[in-house]
């Protein structure tokens, strides 16, 4: 399925969620905030936060906490991922999906699935998910399983 870069609404509705969600994180061990937000194949937009627990390997990824929303709102493809992140000294190195999320955004977007990042006050870089997750394995690979429209 050929992905297009989010209109410029569509960009503004991910980049708003997105930082709203990101205020809300709860990260009281990292202190550091992320927020996401997916545009869906119905041009809905659904927020996440990362939360974090004190047994870290159970916090939870904003860009999961999004595609979560995503689904349980009856939607299973992603059309863009905008992800905000305050990331290095004054915000010099944009946040990207950690390796998990990037497979589980392979779930729900193909290769060229657009992911857009962020800061609280300047947009970054879009990447495609084949640039940050090459040569990925997806639904795809199973043959065994359709995507719901």
């Amino acid at each position: 399925m050929p992905y297009s870069s989010p209109t410029e609404p569509q960009h503004q509705a991910l980049l708003q969620a997105a930082r709203s969600a990101q205020r809300a994180a709860y990260a009281p061990y990292s202190h550091y905030q992320v927020g996401a937000a997916v545009l869906d194949e119905r041009g809905r937009v659904h927020a996440g936060c990362n939360v974090e627990n004190a047994a870290y390997p159970e916090g939870l990824c904003a860009e999961a906490a999004a595609l979560a929303a995503m689904v349980l709102a009856g939607s299973t493809r992603a059309q863009a991922v905008l992800v905000v992140g305050n990331g290095g000294k004054n915000n010099s190195a944009w946040t990207t999906p950690c390796g998990g999320c990037r497979q589980k955004l392979r779930e729900f977007g193909g290769p060229d699935l657009p992911i857009l990042t962020a800061n609280p006050d300047h947009i970054g870089p879009l990447y495609t998910l084949a640039q940050l997750l090459p040569e990925s394995f997806g639904p795809d690979h199973l043959g065994t399983l359709e995507i719901r429209p």
